[in-house]
């Protein structure tokens, strides 16, 4: 939902491997800053919690010449964080071909509280659910910096609290469990836990977010799916035109004056037709080895030349285009100063310049929505929390709504390993006392070990 570099728990280095593009950044929500140029193996699809019994051995004692039955493999660990602690966990990703420059092997490393479930999946890789007071998921928000305007952090604190329980159908009473998972990434909400390193400035958002417990935009008697982005090209979206859903009369357009601070407020980039070559070349879209001489834009398109071939391309499969293979295979030229290569579609200007397609443009994000570094400007300007939300909610002001006990997350997947470290003694594993101080998970051919 948002595009602030903020998500540092995963170490970046997953490449494309088959000239598609990575995850979208703001396909669903926008938001400012977490959202980085390429987000990871944290998938959104969600597994039920639960462990099979533990095995210790590979059938079941019976009398002597009895037969023996075989029992089932552990398909997953549940690991508990001891009273008022919390789980450091190491993930480790399987290594992929890549055709990158420089590829850097992803690891996840992230701090929680609350419960984990580790869980096999069919294709032998392992996922990591966890199970948090939904007061502490709130807090474990990274969607913008916690340093900025109280004002702004209490409206992107209520956007979040609304957004969750409206896109997790949750219709609980106060304190009932959410069962319905929600993801980790932008395309839900980008959630980091605990930081990891250490965020002096964290505790601002933490306060934000306790300073409006319960509060929520409602819609009716239903929260408001509010959706939010980094920044605007002047105006916001109705759902309708971006998302192509009936109108909401809480997500109309509205002017934007406010996003000014923002890095991607104006936007430019040079690619050099030598590059430019590479970067089709890779997506299957120029022919391999063939020179760039030309490139005429029209329009909504760009008219691509050289060696006697011509291709014209949108404007739209070319930023996918480059933004996909730009920081894989000249990543010490890109993306540069932005978050991504390009980084949307809202151009000003497509021109070619000394050999080179030059590119200006403004916003960053879907554009439906709260504009999080409009809610900054507005609040250096002394609005509230409440106006902010008003104006690009419709009206909608925070009300009072029951909020679940506890939310299920999916942080990560993909994994070929994990090992968790408890903040301190009293951990448990699969309801058992944690005897080491550590737990290491790993998939078997048939299901999963778990020792500690």
């Amino acid at each position: 939902m948002s595009h602030f570099p903020m998500n540092s728990r995963v170490r970046r280095g997953v490449r494309p491997t088959d000239g598609r593009r990575p995850g979208s950044v703001q396909a669903v929500r926008g938001r400012p800053i977490a959202i980085m140029p390429v987000l990871l193996l944290v998938v959104a699809a969600c597994d039920a919690v639960g462990r099979s019994p533990e095995v210790t051995s590979p059938t079941t004692p019976t009398p002597a010449g009895a037969p023996t039955t075989p029992v089932p493999a552990p398909h997953s660990a549940r690991l508990v964080a001891p009273p008022g602690g919390s789980f450091l966990i190491h993930g480790r990703f399987p290594r992929t071909p890549t055709r990158c420059v420089d590829p850097e092997r992803p690891r996840f490393v992230a701090r929680y509280p609350g419960a984990a479930t580790v869980r096999r999946a069919d294709d032998g890789t392992l996922t990591i659910t966890v199970t948090v007071p939904f007061e502490r998921y709130l807090e474990g928000i990274a969607e913008v910096p916690s340093s900025w305007p109280a004002a702004a952090l209490e409206a992107q604190a209520v956007a979040a609290r609304s957004y969750a329980l409206a896109t997790t159908g949750w219709s609980g009473a106060e304190g009932e469990a959410l069962d319905r998972p929600i993801c980790a990434t932008s395309s839900c909400q980008v959630y980091r836990g605990i930081p990891v390193p250490h965020d002096p400035h964290h505790r601002r958002w933490v306060r934000a977010v306790r300073s409006t417990r319960g509060e929520v935009l409602l819609t009716g008697d239903r929260p408001a799916t509010t959706v939010y982005f980094s920044t605007s090209n002047g105006h916001t979206y109705g759902n309708e035109d971006v998302f192509g859903t009936d109108p909401l009369s809480y997500l109309r357009p509205v002017p934007e004056r406010d996003d000014g601070a923002s890095p991607t407020a104006r936007w430019s980039v040079q690619v050099p037709f030598p590059s430019l070559s590479r970067f089709l070349a890779a997506e299957e879209r120029w022919p391999r080895g063939r020179r760039i001489t030309s490139v005429r834009p029209r329009g909504s398109s760009v008219e691509v030349a050289g060696g006697g071939r011509v291709r014209r391309l949108s404007l739209a499969d070319l930023r996918d285009a480059v933004n996909t293979w730009a920081p894989c295979l000249e990543p010490d030229r890109f993306p540069g100063p932005l978050p991504v290569t390009i980084p949307s579609s809202w151009f000003e200007d497509v021109s070619v310049r000394d050999g080179a397609l030059s590119l200006s443009g403004r916003g960053w994000g879907h554009g439906v929505g709260m504009v999080q570094w409009g809610a900054y400007g507005k609040a250096r300007r002394g609005w509230s929390s409440e106006e902010i939300l008003a104006y690009y909610y419709g009206g909608l002001r925070p009300e009072p709504f029951p909020e679940p006990g506890t939310i299920r997350v999916v942080v990560a997947s993909g994994l070929t390993r994990v090992i968790a470290r408890p903040s301190r003694a009293g951990a448990r594993l699969d309801g058992e006392p944690l005897s080491g101080r550590r737990v290491v998970v790993a998939p078997t051919p048939d299901g999963l070990s778990a020792s500690g």
